[in-house]
């Protein structure tokens, strides 16, 4: 019985790159991020129509409900 030899060229292997994407998977990705960014506005910007007693309820400060930093980041 012959055993099998597979021997692969060092110039075909690429170590530590990372796969190019295609146009629609960074038309998808840009897609995602200002979704994401439109849910975050939409989050903030109904916080900030509810009353500072309301923000007490749920533990934040006018400040905070109004700030880029994320709200519900417990450090």
């Amino acid at each position: 019985m012959q055993s099998l030899s597979i021997t692969i060229s060092s110039a075909r292997i690429r170590v530590g790159l990372k796969p190019r994407r295609g146009p629609l998977s960074v038309i998808a990705a840009v897609a995602r991020l200002l979704m994401h960014k439109m849910a975050e506005r939409r989050n903030r910007n109904a916080l900030l129509e509810l009353s500072d007693d309301q923000l007490k309820d749920i533990g934040l400060s006018r400040g905070q409900a109004g700030s880029d930093v994320h709200v519900y980041s417990r450090y």
